[in-house]
């Protein structure tokens, strides 16, 4: 990444395109200009074979002018510096401070580039692109110009933490209207690099997010809770009602019927007569059903246990 410092002091991470694409895109831009040049030449020598040597080279000299020269500098100006050669590379021409080139930009690069290129096949751009530490040719140091690559590989999500055991569920009556979208995505930051930084730095960092969150949303951080765990868990709480809110379905409108009947399972409790059909007829009882019991002696599962491996596992340990 090139530290491209703005004029409103903002480091642009920016990266330089290097030798072997910018020189794929300027055989590109070459072959179509050549071909182009071609074409244009042979009409004109067909148009004017009835004139004399003199006005046919002048003529040859403006084509040449014209289309190696004045076709890529009116291709970068009217494109902000993506040519047909840098379009298919993935590279736009830029500005030293990352802003988007100007016809005096492009008119600088290509005069430098008649002699950088044309004239020396190259090789005075090959060198000079080696050279530089952000792989520029002459004609960007005189033209304060930078090609850059436009089609970086996309970062991978980063991990959230879960917030541990003992503090799911915790904070379902907390109001998270109040709390503006800057401050969610500074505490998803931190959960995201929070085993990259300093212990105390990092200690610190959660401390005030998890201030300026309670302040927000005026429930205070519970006694002994540490911050990094409360961040995990209100933002937790945040995705389960976006998620709910999200996936959540409009409920039937009941239907009412004319006649309801009791249900042929439903339990009649003893002593009393049985339900009396729309006949007349007694509907049949039903026994109650047995609720089974635990065995005396059976094993029971710890939760403790269950909870505090699932802590480890998150990073953030219960309070003492």
């Amino acid at each position: 990444m090139s530290g491209v410092v703005t004029g409103d002091a903002v480091v642009l991470g920016l990266q330089p395109a290097r030798l072997p694409s910018r020189a794929l895109a300027v055989v590109i831009d070459l072959a179509l200009v050549l071909a182009v040049y071609l074409l244009i030449s042979i009409g004109l020598a067909m148009a004017t074979a009835s004139l004399d040597q003199a006005a046919a080279t002048a003529v040859s000299i403006a084509s040449f002018v014209l289309v190696l020269v004045g076709a890529p500098i009116a291709v970068e100006t009217l494109s902000h510096g993506r040519s047909l050669g840098k379009l298919a590379c993935g590279l736009r021409v830029v500005r030293d401070d990352g802003g988007p080139i100007r016809f005096r930009h492009a008119l600088v690069r290509g005069a430098m580039g008649v002699v950088e290129i044309l004239m020396t096949f190259g090789t005075v751009a090959c060198i000079a692109s080696l050279v530089s530490a952000r792989g520029r040719r002459v004609g960007d140091v005189f033209a304060g110009t930078l090609v850059v690559r436009e089609r970086i590989p996309a970062a991978r999500s980063l991990y959230l933490p879960p917030p541990p055991p003992w503090l799911v569920g915790r904070f379902t009556e907390v109001d998270l209207s109040g709390v503006p979208d800057d401050l969610w995505l500074a505490v998803r930051q931190y959960l995201t690099r929070m085993n990259q930084l300093d212990a105390e730095v990092g200690r610190s960092l959660a401390e005030r997010l998890a201030g300026d969150l309670a302040a927000r949303t005026g429930t205070p951080v519970p006694p002994g809770v540490p911050a990094g765990a409360y961040l995990a868990a209100v933002v937790q709480e945040r995705q389960t009602r976006d998620t709910r809110r999200a996936y959540a379905a409009p409920s039937p409108a009941p239907t009412v019927t004319a006649n309801p009947s009791p249900p042929a399972s439903a339990s009649v409790p003893i002593g009393t007569a049985p339900p009396v059909g729309d006949a007349g007829t007694a509907l049949p009882a039903v026994r109650p059903t047995a609720t089974a019991h635990p065995a005396p002696g059976a094993a029971r599962v710890d939760d403790g246990a269950e909870e505090s491996g699932s802590a480890a596992a998150t990073g953030f340990a219960p309070p003492a």
